[in-house]
């Protein structure tokens, strides 16, 4: 029994050791002032140079956040272009089925949008360690 208690204080200890990594060195600073200050001692920048690679590193910034504001538009964008189009397939198929048709249609597309999000969610789990054991439901 001793023997199962220090086990378990020996796994925790070292799994909790392992996960600490504070004394690591963070990775390099991309402030443009610290690249810069880094270059000139690599590269033994005049200071004209150094002001040329501050305007540069503050454009290419800019340019960064740019970029990253327009893919939050497209993802924000992606999402009303798909309920656009969900609503313009309803409407196509109502043109084009029966009342009959179109209520088995509208069924079929609720069960697949539950097995969808079902999916997400075990996709998620998986990503949180709560992956399932076997091969989920095959069933399509």
């Amino acid at each position: 029994m001793k023997k199962l208690i220090i086990a378990a204080f020996l796994v925790v200890g070292v799994s909790s050791f392992a996960q600490n990594n504070n004394d690591r060195p963070q990775r390099g600073d991309f402030s443009p002032e610290k690249r810069i200050e880094r270059l000139t001692t690599q590269l033994n920048l005049d200071a004209k140079q150094q002001e040329q690679l501050k305007q540069f590193y503050i454009e290419q910034a800019k340019a960064r956040e740019v970029q990253r504001a327009d893919v939050k538009d497209k993802k924000n964008q992606g999402r009303e272009n798909m309920e656009a189009q969900t609503k313009a397939t309803e409407e196509k198929m109502k043109a084009i089925l029966t009342p009959e048709q179109l209520s088995k249609w509208k069924a079929n597309q609720d069960k697949m949008r539950e097995r969808m999000q079902q999916r997400m969610g075990d996709r998620q789990g998986e990503r949180m360690g709560d992956r399932p054991q076997g091969g989920g439901d095959m069933d399509n």
